[in-house]
């Protein structure tokens, strides 16, 4: 009798185990689509206040999960892609400077947008390398820092945007080119609103 009530008894708690775990994973399964949509309205809601929201939220969106209801994850992805946009704008046109049927004129206006785009990439570097240290009593002279090199690197890109400004460039590539620099702009310009309202969060 002893072992068979043992045998029903185990049988009995390996069913209950079997029974709180699927209970456990049907409740998981349920929250996480819940969890994805809270995580994505958490971002366009903060999007709202940047200047392109709509950029914003595109270039986000994607990185809900890594984000959740962040500010600094958010912060930290929209500087990781300004980054990753400025560097490969800046490759891009270091090809089409060395292309053929360039003027003189036109390369030369290439050659200082890649060293203004260059002069972008390293400020947008340091910013996210104190982003990574972003805490404790120096909490306001590093945001500052921050906000200061991600400022610099928007001036950069304004400053080579003007560079293709008037005839110094005509046709396919100047709208291309132009095109991609103000995406590194846009990119940047929404990376220091979200910095802003993550300073005015620890204010």
């Amino acid at each position: 009798m002893e072992g068979s009530c043992n045998n029903r008894c185990h049988f009995l708690t390996v069913f209950l185990i079997l029974v709180a775990f699927t209970t456990f994973m049907e409740f998981a399964s349920a929250a996480r689509p819940v969890t994805r949509r809270n995580n994505t309205e958490f971002i366009r809601t903060s999007c709202k206040s940047t200047t392109y929201p709509n950029l914003c939220f595109s270039s986000l969106s994607s990185h809900a999960s890594a984000i959740g209801v962040s500010a600094h994850l958010m912060a930290h992805a929209a500087l990781t892609i300004s980054l990753e946009t400025a560097q490969s704008t800046s490759a891009m046109m270091m090809k089409v400077a060395h292309g053929q049927g360039m003027t003189k004129r036109e390369v030369g206006a290439m050659s200082d947008c890649v060293e203004e785009l260059g002069d972008t990439v390293s400020e947008l570097r340091k910013s996210l390398g104190e982003m990574k240290q972003l805490r404790g009593r120096d909490f306001d002279l590093k945001m500052n820092d921050i906000q200061t090199w991600i400022s610099a690197a928007l001036t950069n890109e304004d400053t080579c945007t003007e560079g293709f400004g008037g005839k110094v460039m005509n046709g396919k590539v100047k709208t291309v080119v132009r095109g991609k620099i103000l995406e590194v702009a846009h990119m940047t310009s929404n990376a220091l609103a979200l910095i802003n309202s993550l300073a005015a969060l620890h204010g």
